[in-house]
């Protein structure tokens, strides 16, 4: 059985979209203190909503614990899973050697410009070479890793690369399947935005506590 996690502030805009493309699956929303319409359009959608601490590693961890899955999905509200997503879940799940791997998908923008396919590029070539997938992408992971590897912290950011440094670069597989991903945060510029990005990881690399980096993020 397979359990959809995601994390939700203020995400009426998108939230949808992002349930519509899940069908009948068993998803469970994390809401870390939503005032907009974000609980009512996932309560319509079939969800299970749950109130959690704000911020996405503590709310991460809270719908984790709700879940019921022998596998996890954890997918940001703002993301939707394109066409046959969910027969390259299926079989990533349904071979016994992936229960020590994890998955995540191709990451794409829903935009137009040359600079969201340089963007798309440069993710796909962080995750391959680097071994360092964002939570834009997905990440598809069996309760048993999950929790073998100590499961989200509780932090404000990075807490997709917190897990998955801890995981292991060598665990990661790219599925042949998108996740299209709203490119709101880069309508100040794709340029400047990708280059703050950069500057967070280096400061999550050189110690600095997820909370301060926070600041500079938002």
């Amino acid at each position: 059985m397979l359990s959809i996690v995601i994390p939700t502030l203020q995400a009426e805009a998108h939230l949808g979209h992002a349930l519509a493309a899940l069908g009948n699956a068993d998803v469970v929303v994390a809401d870390g203190g939503s005032t907009d319409a974000t609980k009512a359009i996932a309560t319509k959608a079939g969800a299970r909503v749950i109130e959690a601490p704000r911020g996405r590693g503590s709310q991460l961890a809270a719908g984790a614990r709700a879940a019921g899955g022998d596998w996890l999905l954890f997918l940001h509200a703002d993301t939707v899973l394109q066409d046959g997503w969910t027969t390259v879940a299926s079989r990533f799940m349904a071979d016994p050697a992936n229960e020590g791997r994890v998955g995540v998908f191709r990451f794409a923008l829903d935009d137009t410009p040359n600079a969201a396919r340089r963007l798309e590029r440069l993710v796909d070539w962080r995750t391959r070479v680097l071994g360092l997938p964002y939570g834009d992408q997905g990440l598809l992971i069996s309760r048993s890793l999950y929790d073998a590897a100590g499961g989200f912290a509780d932090i404000p950011l990075m807490e997709d690369v917190e897990l998955v440094r801890r995981i292991g670069r060598a665990r990661l597989v790219q599925l042949d399947a998108t996740a299209l991903t709203s490119p709101k945060r880069y309508q100040g510029g794709y340029l400047g935005r990708s280059a703050r990005n950069l500057f967070c990881l280096a400061l999550y690399f050189a110690g600095v506590a997820p909370e301060r980096i926070e600041r500079i993020y938002r």
